[in-house]
Parts: C-alpha cells; structure tokens; sequence
C-alpha cells in the first residue's frame, strides 16, 4: 500500500514525497485511515515501527481548516521527556510545511515567556510534557476547553516515571467530545485501565508482540569481569565499524566517569542525562545528529523515541534494569529498515537481569569473546555467581592464603585454647613486687604507698576528706606560720576567713597603758 490510498490530502503527500517516503509501515497503515475518520485509537507498536507518523500526518489534515484562537489550543500531544517533545514538534514542521499551521513547545528547563507569548497568538498544535503544561495552566496562560485531538504518546514510559497523576489531572480538564488517541509499546494493566477510562470505544490496533525486538538488529552477548568491562568497551568500538552509536548506563554519575575514559583514550564523546540543563541536552542531542560527537554515553532519556538517521550501533554498557528498557535501547538502531548492531556487557552478576531479557524477546542472545580479556561465567539465577575474577579484593576474586584459612561461612571454626588460660591458676608465674620507694617526697611528709590500693567509694572519700585537713590549707597555714616573727594571737575567724582579712593584734607596752589611764 502506498501513501496516497491512505486518503491524505494532497499537501501532506507533497511534503512525505519530499522525504523520499512512499510506503507506510503497519502501524502507519492501519493507524491513518481510523484517525481521519475521528475515531479513538489504541495503539500498540514497538519503538522504531513509526508511531510518531501515524498520528502527526492525520492530525495536519483534521486540523487545516479551523483557526486558533488565544490560550485555547485546538490539539495537545503529552510527551514524557523533553527530546520526545522536541523530535515530534520537528516532524509536525516537516509533514506541515505546506500548511499554515501554528506549534508551541511546553517543555521544562526553558524560560515562560516566549512559551506564553505563542499561547497568547494562539496555537493549533501543542506540544508539551505533563509538568510544564500543569504549571501554565495554574498560572491562568492556558484554557483546555478547545482541544479537539488529544494524543497520549509513550504512555508505558510515562507510568514508569510517574506522570500518570499529572495527566489524570490534565484529562479531567479536557472536553468530552473530543478525539483521543493513546500509543504505548507496552501494555500492562495500569496502561490498559488508563485506555479505557481515556478513550470512547476505541479501535485497538497491534501490529508487533509486546516487547520484540526489530529483527533487522544484530544482538550480541559479552560476559565479562566488572573490572573488564570499559576494556571490553574499548575493544567492540575499535574492532567494530562504528560510524555513531548510543552507550547506555544505568546510573547517571557512572555516564560521566565512562564519558571521561573514553576521551582520555582518544574517542570523540559526549554525553547525555536527565540531570543536565535543557540548552545543554538540546545542544549536545544536534551535535550528536550533525556528526560531531559519533559516541553518544546516555541514560535511558534517549532508549525512547528519539530517531537518529543511520544510527549504526547501541552499546548497553550496563544490562537494564527492566527487559522492556533493553527493547527500546536497542531499538534505536535498525530503523526504517536499516541494519544495526546491538552489543551488550554483562557480569555474573547480571545473571538474573539477563535471564528475564532472554525471556522476554523468547530468543537467547548469542555470546561473544572479547579478545585478550577473560570470559567470565554466568551465575544462578538466584543471585549467586560462579564467574572468577582476577583482581584482588574486587567482586568474585581469587582467595589468598588468608583467605583459605578462613572458616566457612556455615560455622564457626573453634579456636585452639591458650595455653596461659589452660595452665592452672596456681602454676601461674607470680608477678615479682615492684620494691618500696625509699626516697621522701620534699613537700608531703606522707610515706609512699607501696602498694595500689582498691578505689574507695564516693561517699567514704568525701568522709575522709571532712576529716583530713586539706594540702593547700596546710601549706597556707605553714607559709603563715613561717612569714610570723613570733607567735601572735590571730583575731578574727581563724582558718575559715580568706587571708587577706587576717591582721595581728600585738599588746602594747605597759608605759603607754598606764599613761593613757593617768
């Protein structure tokens, strides 16, 4: 079937005649003619089987004739991340160039201003994610009350990173008389109570097994020691014919550090995470497309539709954590039926994640070796690994001699008795007496202890304390008695008043007394 007989008008014909496209895939295929006739679609396709087309193409046609008017779109595509965004705006540009249609893009890490100086023009088609279109709307820029076509896109994705609320919440704004179209590559069953509280007797089409991957890619299989594997890496690209590629990483501070080892061993790099500014991302996404940077180290924010002409290899330097994640990685290579290749980096460890990936494609992945580096061996599916490694201390390695020693860990190895602790307590060697100080001390006429004596209680060293004179008032008492010329009656309170307030009191001389009195 060509694109003509799909009912089409004219100008979006002229526009995918100038891409060079002439047959539609199958999604393409079955999707178009129910969208031109106002229908609600359930879609269910893989990534790469050209879904994006399916509903922007039909979507240019429906909305031709009618006229915008200010804060009140006439359409609203969600998209889950920002590039899904940015890459269908780009084809609603190509497939309308034709058309007098207006666009605005709602996405997050850009400024409101422009973005609401093209809502208060008016606009025909808009574009958003879930979290800045909500934003708009509780400022007062955006009214709802007009959209037409409704068009969930990726909805699997959006379930897994928690947006289904956001859009609960956008839907319950929307009119009921409207057009919805919802497209996901997987669906489980929250996605498919989503569709049917979304969508009005909808026609459900599904032209690919959930979850299968594109057979124009080749996969391949590396087991490979976790110390091994940015070696083995270096390796597939230099051996490889690799004109650009996607790396993917499961953690996004392990992108930077793999981004760095590859530019430290001469790779043209650059890389891509949800962490980093929008400037940045959209930036380093066109230079990437351009050929600048060939190697591209990204997280799962590019596994999802972003499409890359001619993307030649996908490597999965880390194995995903979820099956379908693998699916969608590797499906951004062998698009529009192109051949691709598909390399993945597992350790014994990953046992588990590989075994649900196999799985769920139903086919096992061919293992390959890499040159010069130990293959490592696949573990239970428990969790438990059998693979060796070869360095020290590092995940399966090699025991040592202390090592060995070790008791297993199902008991407690007993230990040889001391022969101190065994030997009886009267054969013990007696600890000679340290001899008796002779020596005085100069200030304290006490004797030396000459042995230590057990520790006294509290209350029997504040008795003994009451009733021993203190050290420092015997010295001041001393220091008194020496400064005395002779032994004067002190007046006052004795030894409880502070010495500055102790004075002498000397009798005086009987002449004095008796010439007083006469």
């Amino acid at each position: 079937m060509l694109f003509s007989e799909l009912g089409l008008g004219p100008d979006v014909l002229r526009a995918i005649e100038d891409k060079g496209y002439t047959q539609p895939t199958p999604i393409q295929e079955q999707a178009i003619p129910c969208v031109l006739q106002r229908r609600d679609v359930l879609g269910c396709a893989q990534t790469g089987t050209g879904k994006t087309a399916s509903f922007t193409l039909p979507m240019i046609d429906i909305l031709a004739s009618g006229r915008a008017r200010a804060r009140m779109p006439r359409s609203l595509i969600l998209e889950p991340t920002r590039e899904l965004a940015a890459q269908v705006s780009e084809s609603f540009e190509t497939y309308g160039k034709y058309h007098k249609l207006s666009m605005a893009l709602l996405i997050g890490g850009e400024t409101f201003t422009e973005q609401v100086k093209k809502l208060d023009r008016g606009v025909d088609v808009l574009i958003a994610t879930p979290g800045r279109l909500i934003d708009l709307f509780e400022r007062g820029n955006i009214m709802l009350n007009d959209i037409k076509v409704f068009v969930i896109d990726e909805a699997d994705r959006m379930l897994d990173m928690g947006f289904i609320p956001d859009i609960e919440r956008i839907v319950s704004k929307l009119p009921k008389n409207r057009q919805t179209l919802f497209f996901s590559a997987t669906m489980p069953p929250e996605i498919r109570r989503l569709a049917d509280a979304f969508l009005t007797q909808p026609l459900e089409i599904s032209v690919a097994p959930p979850a299968s991957p594109a057979e124009t890619v080749t996969q391949a299989l590396a087991l490979v020691h976790e110390m091994d594997k940015r070696k083995a890496l270096r390796h597939l690209l230099q051996t490889e014919d690799v004109k650009n590629a996607f790396i993917f990483c499961n953690r996004k501070r392990d992108i930077a550090v793999l981004q760095k080892s590859l530019e430290r061993h001469g790779f043209n790099v650059g890389a891509l995470h949800g962490d980093m500014v929008q400037s940045k991302r959209t930036e380093t996404l066109e230079r990437f497309k351009q050929g600048e940077i060939s190697l591209l180290v990204c997280s799962d924010v590019a596994a999802r539709g972003i499409d890359v002409q001619g993307l030649s290899h996908v490597f999965n330097f880390d194995v995903p954590l979820t099956p379908d994640d693998y699916v969608h990685r590797i499906g951004r290579t062998g698009r529009a039926g192109k051949q691709g290749r598909a390399f993945m980096l597992a350790t014994p460890d990953d046992t588990k994640l590989v075994g649900a990936i196999t799985r769920l494609i139903k086919r096992e992945i061919p293992m390959i070796a890499i040159d010069g580096l130990e293959t490592a061996e696949f573990g239970e599916e428990d969790g438990s690994s059998r693979g060796r490694g070869r360095g020290r201390g590092g995940r399966g390695a090699k025991p040592d001699s202390r090592s060995e020693a070790r008791p297993p860990r199902g008991g407690r190895e007993e230990r040889p008795p001391r022969e101190e602790a065994a030997a009886p307590r009267e054969e013990r060697p007696v600890r000679e007496e340290r001899p008796v100080r002779e020596e005085r001390s100069a200030r304290d006429d006490r004797p030396v202890r000459e042995e230590r004596q057990p520790r006294e209680s509290l209350a029997a060293a504040e008795s003994r304390r009451s009733n021993e004179p203190r050290r420092d008032r015997d010295r001041d008492r001393r220091r008194r008695r020496d400064d005395d010329d002779d032994d004067v009656p002190v007046i006052g309170f004795g030894d409880h008043m502070p010495a500055f307030m102790l004075r002498s009191a000397r009798p005086r001389p009987s002449s004095e007394a008796s010439t007083e009195e006469g």
